[in-house]
């Protein structure tokens, strides 16, 4: 028995047990081995005329006997000699394919793609294997060498027999355990799902001896006596074994975009990302250059049901030369983008050891930018071009767009805010801020907005209606993420065209004429003990109560409720539903309309002494203004009580 070159033990140990975390990736590189051995054939087919070879002759084949308890994957690749063998899998870390890739860079070409890059994936075997065996003749020899190891302290090369060239990789699965399960790699379920889902695009065929069920044909005999005694036939069956092609080969966004059809990429996002429906758009990225690249990215139709919960996990299926890396590789995609589906390969990812993992990510960085620029402009050209596909698009994923500009400050509302969409009070639909901005008076240069539970809520509220009254248009925002999202954009647009965003239950809404201020302060002055034992009757409940300069005619409301600071009612009301939002409150401002016949009334129960009827009054005004902002009260059973009185 030789022993493995360099500390073999220790590194032997560190190649089964810590650098593959998945058990399952051995089948996986043992096919990419299979795959190079393969391509090397090909290259040599192309470089030597003696070499006479039908490239639709190479192929992978998987088996497994579970009887004996053994999986083999074999090759008519290029094969290996004597001393081959005892190079490439007698030295660890020996990479016998990187050498190839590095020696005929330059004449490869597209033909050929090298997948091999540490000389370690074949190790892996041993993850699952209690002995591997070896056996291969190279192309062009007599001979036949098989290599053999029980993957702990040496392996053994001796004569062999194999009819043609290429190798076969024996592997003796482990015994099972209390905590481990080995026989499932022995099964053609098993196996035949590990090719799908690892080795689906390897460009050579995968091929399995698979099981299959077919109707058995009646003798004439039999069908003729049925016919006469007029009985119906009960059809039989009967399985049979055929080799068939398990992985698919040529990868869908590797085709040219003019050879496949809208439906087959509609098959393929349904299978491979298990949804029912069609995606609500498609798109290609094919780059070149010093990051060499293809993705295939997909926008669902509809939101899957755990989007928002803290389980969900985004990300893009990662390949390098075809072959599956990471499942969902999240570094590809920002948040707010988390909804998008895809693929993407590269050959020119640099890959850890193991491959599960990469170890530059400016590489990922750098094909982030570029897929969420793609992202970013194919939403716009929905926006633009399917305007009822983009409503349904922003009723689903719209409030992550929110989320990312409120998550990042601001900073990316030049990025994201040109895709949000906002029900209009005046307009009566949704609408863009760019079609707010287009409708509304030059001046001021505000866009008005109102959050709530319901756009028909939000529509009857006085203080969206003042605004309304005035000419104005009010967006009404109904998620709960919108106020957060406004507050952080504090304005839309740039320079001399940015308008600032503005609650309608916020402050000073510069819509007052300046009489209507002169007013206002008129009469606050003159009723400044009244607007005081209203503010001492409310127990701190409000900052200040004053004359609103927004509710100005008989026919509106008596009262509002506002706030100031940056805290607003809506804010409030979602930060009340967390766990530890506990005592934030807005500072609110109740707000009289001086023109309404109850202002009238407290003014003359003020005058007349009846501190009972305006703290009574008082208190039905502030409550009655908290349930009109969709705010809970204190205590419904005394404001109940207080109606009662009252009639």
């Amino acid at each position: 028995m030789k022993k493995f070159k360099t500390e073999s033990k220790k590194l032997l140990d560190l190649m089964i047990n810590s650098i593959y975390t998945n058990r399952e990736i051995f089948l996986r590189e043992l096919i990419s081995n299979a795959s190079d051995a393969v391509d090397k054939l090909y290259f040599a087919s192309l470089t030597d005329k003696d070499i006479q070879l039908n490239r639709a002759d190479l192929r992978i084949v998987v088996s497994s006997d579970q009887d004996s308890r053994t999986v083999t994957v074999s090759d008519n690749g290029i094969g290996m000699t004597k001393e081959q063998l005892d190079l490439n899998l007698g030295t660890i870390a020996h990479s016998d394919s990187l050498a190839f890739k590095s020696d005929n860079s330059e004449a490869q070409g597209g033909d050929v793609d090298i997948i091999g890059q540490f000389g370690v994936g074949f190790y892996s075997a041993f993850m699952v294997a209690s002995k591997v065996r070896v056996v291969s003749r190279a192309y062009g020899h007599d001979e036949t060498w098989a290599w053999e190891s029980n993957g702990v302290d040496g392996y053994t090369i001796t004569a062999a027999e194999r009819s043609e060239h290429g190798t076969d990789v024996i592997l003796t699965l482990k015994d099972n355990t209390d905590e481990e399960s080995y026989d499932e790699f022995a099964t053609e379920y098993g196996l035949r799902n590990l090719i799908k889902r690892y080795s689906n695009y390897v460009r050579y065929p995968v091929m399995m001896e698979v099981t299959k069920t077919r109707e058995v044909a009646r003798p004439a005999d039999d069908a003729e006596a049925a016919e006469g005694d007029a009985v119906e036939l009960q059809p039989e069956y009967e399985t049979y074994t055929e080799f068939d092609t398990i992985n698919s080969m040529i990868p869908i966004w590797k085709r040219r975009g003019t050879d496949v059809s809208q439906e087959e990429y509609n098959e393929f996002y349904k299978s491979d990302f298990h949804d029912f429906s069609d995606p609500a758009c498609t798109f290609t990225v094919h780059a070149e250059g010093a990051l060499s690249y293809d993705a295939l990215l997909f926008i669902p139709s509809r939101a899957p049901y755990d989007l928002y919960s803290k389980d969900y996990k985004k990300g893009l299926a990662l390949y390098s030369s075809n072959v599956l890396i990471m499942e969902k590789c999240e570094e590809l995609l920002p948040d707010y983008y988390n909804f998008v589906r895809g693929v993407v390969d590269s050959q020119d990812l640099t890959l850890n050891i193991s491959r599960e993992t990469l170890q530059h990510n400016s590489q990922l960085r750098a094909i982030a930018r570029r897929i969420e620029k793609k992202v970013t402009a194919e939403l716009k050209k929905m926006l633009e071009n399917d305007r009822e596909e983009y409503e349904r698009f922003f009723d689903n994923f719209g409030r992550g767009l929110e989320f990312g500009i409120y998550n990042s400050y601001g900073m990316l509302k030049g990025e994201l805010a040109d895709l949000l969409m906002f029900y209009s009070a005046k307009q009566e639909k949704l609408v863009t801020f760019a079609e707010y901005v287009e409708a509304a008076p030059a001046d001021p240069k505000v866009i008005y907005y109102a959050c709530g539970d319901s756009v028909e809520r939000l529509r009857k509220l006085p203080v969206v209606q003042s605004v309304l009254s005035r000419g104005y248009d009010v967006l009404l925002c109904t998620k709960d993420v919108d106020e957060f999202c406004f507050q952080a954009m504090m304005t839309y647009g740039e320079g001399d065209d940015a308008r600032e965003l503005k609650n309608v239950a916020s402050g000073d809404l510069a819509l007052a004429s300046d009489d209507e201020k002169a007013a206002a302060a008129e009469t606050a002055k003159a009723h400044e003990s009244l607007f005081a034992a209203m503010k001492d009757d409310l127990g701190g409940e409000v900052e200040r109560v004053t004359v609103s300069a927004r509710l100005t005619q008989p026919d509106e409301a008596p009262a509002c409720i506002t706030a100031e600071g940056p805290l607003s009612l809506e804010m409030e009301r979602i930060m009340a539903q967390m766990p530890d939002a506990a005592g934030m409150r807005s500072q609110r401002v109740l707000e009289l309309n001086a023109a309404h016949p109850v202002f009238a009334k407290l003014a003359a129960a003020q005058e007349a002494g009846d501190a009972d009827k305006v703290r009574l009054y008082a208190d039905l005004l502030y409550n009655q203004a908290l349930l009109i902002e969709g705010m809970p009260i204190d205590d419904p059973v005394a404001f109940a009580n207080a109606v009662t009185q009252l009639m």
